[in-house]
């Protein structure tokens, strides 16, 4: 069999510019428009030093304190909607529901968190305060000890040793 020689190609492949010149125009063009855009651009740069912070869009800038209470009234909110429609079908549904049965039946979750709420507030003074310790100079000392629990039985009996 007769082994014919690879074809040259007399066409440039698709896609690919004739000139390397003209990359280097169209590539210079890209810089020019980036460029412009750049100077544009009127929204506000992230600068490190004494500048003070920008709004993001969404929720406005908060409070730690703020932004868990309106997590937690979102959270309520929903968990009450959903309470009363599933109350609201069942009564429906049912067709003859006594309002007072369903109203302690689903009013009973309701009471429970409000009672671990208010628990939770009250336990929350017996926590130990939170402690920030700063060092400045050559030396200091720090004083570490360990303490040992065991707790034994249904009913807890703790014992400590140091």
């Amino acid at each position: 069999m007769t082994v014919l020689p690879e074809p040259t190609p007399t066409a440039t492949a698709a896609g690919q510019a004739t000139n390397p010149l003209t990359d280097a125009v169209i590539q210079a063009a890209v810089d020019n428009a980036i460029h412009q855009a750049r100077q544009a651009d009127a929204s506000p740069k992230a600068v490190i030093g004494n500048t003070p912070p920008v709004p993001q869009p969404g929720r406005p800038p908060m409070s730690q304190g703020a932004t868990d209470a309106s997590v937690l009234m979102i959270a309520g909110a929903g968990s009450v909607s959903m309470v009363s429609l599933s109350a609201g079908v069942l009564m429906y549904l049912s067709q003859y529901a006594d309002p007072v049965v369903c109203g302690i039946v689903f009013g009973a979750p309701t009471l429970l968190v409000l009672a671990l709420a208010r628990l939770a507030k009250r336990a929350k003074g017996v926590l130990p305060e939170e402690h920030h310790h700063h060092y400045d100079g050559a030396t200091f000392y720090q004083d570490q000890r360990e303490q040992h629990s065991k707790t034994t039985a249904v009913w807890a009996k703790n014992t400590n040793q140091q």
